[in-house]
């Protein structure tokens, strides 16, 4: 069984993240993508929804795809949240399986300012997927990674399907380069503080969530 790990703030969840997590799931077989909305992050902002807000948004969001499941392992014990600790409970959730951690390469380049990040590479596998401004050549510049010249030809092709990389760690990193809808939850936040329309961005049950509770209007 392959399973990923789809972890964010979800602040708030909208069809690109949903269209993201379906194209993984589709392209690289996996069983099943897990929703893990994050708890307290360490560095919270000051517009981020309330962690219970926010998994319930994700709840409603994913409720209609068999394959997709949510978790609330970062909202157990109502503390910051980190990356390491939350993988580590996860693998031991779910032994004997393929496990995976799916993110952006603006996250992927972040991990050496994370809470023990040499511990979390030697966790588990990625898949890496887009986020402009960011492109896969730039993923030469991780410390975890050596990358030669023939790789960073081939990452420089867009028609490349994925590419498999090996961490230092001996785990790997699968680059998936995929078409994003242009949608971002920093729109749809500006949007809503702006009393502008949010239908289509996400799905309906969302936005009633969102407009019920009168989440990012001030």
């Amino acid at each position: 069984m392959k399973i990923g790990f789809f972890g964010g703030t979800f602040n708030p969840i909208h069809f690109g993240h949903l269209r993201a997590a379906e194209e993984i799931r589709t392209r690289l077989s996996f069983d099943r993508v897990i929703f893990i909305p994050s708890g307290t992050p360490p560095l919270k902002n000051s517009d981020l929804a309330d962690a219970r807000h926010r998994y319930r948004m994700t709840g409603l969001a994913i409720s209609e795809n068999p394959f997709f499941e949510l978790s609330d392992i970062e909202l157990e014990n109502g503390r910051k949240s980190y990356t390491v600790d939350t993988i580590e409970k996860l693998k031991e959730r779910f032994p004997f399986r393929s496990v995976y951690f799916i993110l952006g390469i603006d996250a992927f380049l972040d991990i050496p300012n994370w809470r023990l990040p040499e511990k979390l590479i030697s966790l588990i596998d990625f898949v890496v997927i887009p986020r402009p401004p960011f492109a896969f050549t730039d993923l030469s510049t991780s410390p975890y990674l050596d990358i030669d010249s023939d790789n960073h030809g081939k990452l420089a092709k867009p028609d490349t399907k994925s590419y498999g990389l090996k961490l230092k760690s001996g785990h790997e990193i699968t680059v998936l380069p995929m078409p994003l809808l242009d949608i971002s939850a920093t729109r749809i936040r500006k949007l809503l503080k702006n009393g502008e329309s949010i239908k289509y961005l996400l799905p309906a049950a969302v936005e009633s969530y969102i407009i019920a509770n009168k989440l990012y209007i001030s």
